[in-house]
């Protein structure tokens, strides 16, 4: 295995890192996984130990180098969760757990800044609307309701920042597509926003360097080769946000091809050479940092379906067979779930609608009904938004999808990936990976370390073959006629959704 040249993709996300050794086919050949705890300590408020990133990073690369010559290993680089913010102190030691991209904490802070700053204003920087996900108001948040502890914080840091000083030393660093997450980069000059940092009172000396996707960050220390198992002087490559890098590493690299992340949120996103800013996407920098993808995002996706099965399903998923039984008895349901709709905002909605206020409904219920009507639901639900939302995209991109990529768990149902084929009346493609983000990553190590002439040649070589599901025209019509219905829900439920939400924080 010496011989042949080998690089890893890490991937720290939300409630796992793995640490996968690519071929330069794409092939995985070596794996190491390890979990990673989050706290829920108050309502809206989700953490981490930004420690806890590290040592599950160091126990997944210790599995995978055990597996494979450590040699071989030509370089790495990091996909990591994104709107995900670190608080250190001068030491790089955690002053407080980091906030969550799912944290909902800062609701006031989005209301606050889009009126002070201009909510239109922080589109056209950032490529996002103003919305609970970017790290932009938490750390308002933060400096406003801790200001102790902020007087202690000398780097506000993304995971890959985190994990590349605890396995380089030195200065901390990033890349782009980490650093535009974080909702204070301005992604046409493609430079931390001065005015917007002015805003929040954050010092740019506060933040990461930010280098362009596949940038040699550094080399592996001595003690981070003997807590890791790579060898001491193994190249870090800039990586990027994991939603970025699932694009690159479905070589989604041309504006007719979406890929789709059915994972703990449903990602889904469109390549762009031009820079555009548009409510029906947030805008991100390209994993291989030339152009743009454009980016729908539900933040509960697999999420929404294990809330549900631990919650109310008996045995939860403890049960091994819980998922086969409740594939099979929603399979036997007709489209539509036997008149059970549910809209899946269980943590607001970004695009389309941008409403922090936004929560989950059920419609439909009846004594008739069971678990598996409501399982049907949640994935008619997720998908029907997602249908929606390709379907705007397009209309302002001026420009047509051809067909979805999926990636993620929740691609290895049959049930959901058929359906997102017939509801949309496009192919569906499965990649030969689930691992997309960490794939991703590993293209920019493998470029970085010189194997191919650019991150695109990687993209095309390692992406490898692809499996098809066509849509079911016998059922496109039902499809049509249920995203009729739905995309009616939103507005009926909003405003009893915003009294309910000041109700419950004592508001009204």
């Amino acid at each position: 295995m010496s011989g042949t040249p080998l690089v890893i993709g890490l991937d720290s996300s939300t409630t796992a890192t793995k640490a996968i050794a690519w071929d330069m086919t794409g092939t995985a050949v070596a794996e190491g996984r390890a979990p990673v705890a989050m706290t829920n300590p108050k309502l809206g408020h989700f953490e981490q130990d930004s420690r806890d990133w590290w040592h599950a990073a160091a126990t997944a690369l210790k599995a995978c180098t055990e597996a494979v010559d450590p040699s071989a290993i030509k370089g790495l680089a990091i996909s990591n969760q994104r709107e995900t913010v670190g608080f250190l102190d001068a030491d790089g030691e955690p002053v407080r757990p980091a906030m969550l991209w799912v944290d909902e904490r800062s609701r006031n802070e989005v209301r606050e800044l889009s009126e002070t700053f201009g909510a239109e204003r922080i589109h056209e920087i950032t490529g996002r609307p103003p919305d609970l996900t970017p790290c932009l108001y938490r750390l308002l948040w933060f400096t406003k309701n801790e200001p102790e502890l902020a007087a202690k914080t000398k780097v506000y840091c993304d995971v890959q920042t985190f994990l590349v000083q605890r396995l380089c030393g030195g200065s901390f660093r990033t890349s782009w597509s980490s650093a535009d997450p974080l909702g204070m980069f301005d992604l046409k000059a493609r430079t931390w926003s001065a005015p917007l940092l002015e805003a929040i009172a954050i010092d740019e000396a506060q933040l990461p360097e930010a280098h362009p996707p596949g940038t040699a960050l550094g080399t592996v220390t001595k003690a981070a080769a003997e807590a890791t198992g790579l060898l001491e002087g193994t190249p870090v490559f800039a990586g990027g946000g994991d939603g970025q890098l699932a694009g690159l590493g479905t070589n989604c690299t041309r504006s007719d091809r979406a890929y789709i992340n059915l994972g703990t949120a449903v990602v889904s996103g469109v390549w762009s050479p031009d820079y555009l800013f548009n409510p029906a996407w947030r805008s991100q920098i390209a994993g291989q940092g030339k152009g743009y993808i454009f980016e729908n995002c539900l933040r509960s996706g697999t999420f929404l379906v294990n809330w549900f099965v631990d919650n109310f399903v008996p045995g939860g998923r403890d049960d091994p067979s819980v998922f086969q039984r409740l594939e099979e008895e929603a399979l036997a349901l007709p489209v539509g779930s036997d008149g059970v709709m549910l809209q899946p905002y269980w943590s607001g909605v970004m695009d389309p609608h941008w409403d922090v206020d936004a929560r989950g409904v059920i419609l439909g219920l009846s004594a008739s009904h069971r678990p598996a009507h409501v399982y049907r639901a949640i994935l008619e639900g997720i998908t029907l938004d997602q249908v929606g939302r390709t379907r705007s995209m397009e209309a302002a991109m001026g420009a047509s999808v051809d067909h979805y990529l999926a990636i993620g768990g929740g691609a290895a149902s049959p049930l959901w990936r058929q359906m997102l084929a017939d509801a949309s009346g496009k192919e569906v493609r499965l990649s030969g990976t689930v691992e997309a983000s960490a794939l991703g990553a590993g293209m920019l190590a493998a470029a970085g370390a010189g194997l191919f002439p650019s991150i695109e040649d990687a993209a095309a070589e390692m992406s490898g073959e692809t499996t098809s599901i066509a849509p079911d025209a016998n059922v496109a019509e039902r499809y049509a006629a249920l995203l009729d219905i739905y995309q009616t829900l939103f507005a009926a439920t909003r405003d009893v959704n915003r009294r309910l939400v000041a109700f419950a924080a004592g508001d009204e």
